[in-house]
């Protein structure tokens, strides 16, 4: 039972820094990505009268950030379903 729970829970972390990790790699190739390397393409767009590159960097990056916060509470919340793990007890005590 024990070896189970802690296969579980292995397999439960595991898929967790998979969605930090492609959460993570998202959130930097918009902030670094769209704000530093590709701000010159970017800029030749504009955006509320702003250049786009520009926008991005200064504020774009930080909007996908904070959508970034929402998917991976609904994705967490559904990890934590698929494991059992929403329920109101405590699944971090020892047996």
């Amino acid at each position: 039972m024990a070896s189970e729970q802690r296969q579980k829970a292995k397999a439960y972390w595991k898929e967790n820094v998979k969605y930090l990790s492609i959460l993570l790699i998202i959130w930097f190739t918009v902030s670094y990505g769209a704000g530093i390397l590709f701000k010159d393409v970017l800029n030749e767009i504009r955006l509320g009268g702003f250049k786009l590159g520009f926008w991005f960097a200064q504020q774009g990056s930080i909007y996908v950030f904070v959508i970034l916060i929402f998917v991976y509470v609904r994705l967490m919340n559904k990890l934590d379903k698929k494991y059992g793990y929403d329920k109101d007890e405590n699944v971090f005590k020892n047996k």
